[in-house]
């Protein structure tokens, strides 16, 4: 039964390779508590659109840049709403989200970090960045972290973490590959199932 599922939106402003495991979790069944009913982009062009085009999924760009923060989160509350979204997946959003707005959504919004928080993450830590400074630093061990989203930049609760080794010859740009291929492509959908399965248990109680 469609009600017996947790509705999700993703956030994305990129390419969507992380909405795009979401998306094949879907469908084969790792994720059976939710379904992906929403996918808003803050970047007209992010190919991540295309892909939620692609899977059926309504796909909508709101500009933060024309909008301001907040009436950009108005447009993307309203969007939710008509959706009637139970849960919000941010899979390589780069913008920051109110207190106001995260409080709204307490417990319902995820991210998905490319580091084991807390190493590497916080304000200025995101994309080919994090594996510049893992590198830098000369950790033998990175990874990728799911963690609820609150007003602190990756400061919410965590899901769920997956270690990566790092190689000889890493660069940032192949240290990122495999910490998508290894961790952010596994954890991302196994945690959005979790989230959804405990909405759902929720729903059910009250």
């Amino acid at each position: 039964m469609a009600d017996c599922k947790a509705n999700i939106a993703v956030f994305v402003s990129g390419g969507g390779t992380n909405l795009q495991a979401l998306i094949d979790a879907e469908k084969a069944g790792i994720i059976s508590s939710g379904s992906i009913k929403l996918v808003v982009s803050n970047i007209r062009s992010a190919y991540a659109l295309e892909r939620a085009a692609n899977a059926g999924i309504r796909a909508e760009h709101v500009s933060k840049k024309l909008l301001g923060q907040e009436g950009f989160e108005a447009k993307v509350t309203e969007l939710l709403e008509e959706e009637k979204i139970d849960l919000i997946v941010l899979a390589g959003f780069l913008c920051i989200l109110s207190s106001d707005f995260t409080k709204r959504y307490e417990n319902r919004i995820i991210n998905i970090h490319p580091s084991l928080i807390p190493s590497f993450c916080g304000e200025g830590f995101y994309g080919l960045t994090v594996h510049e400074k893992a590198l830098e630093y000369g950790v033998k061990v990175t990874g990728a972290t799911v963690h609820f989203v609150n007003e602190i930049p990756d400061g919410g609760k965590i899901i769920a973490q997956k270690a990566v080794y790092i190689e000889e010859g890493d660069t940032p740009e192949i240290l990122q590959k495999r910490v998508m291929e290894q961790a952010e492509w596994i954890i991302l959908p196994q945690a959005a199932e979790t989230v959804c399965r405990s909405i759902i248990e929720k729903r059910q109680e009250s």
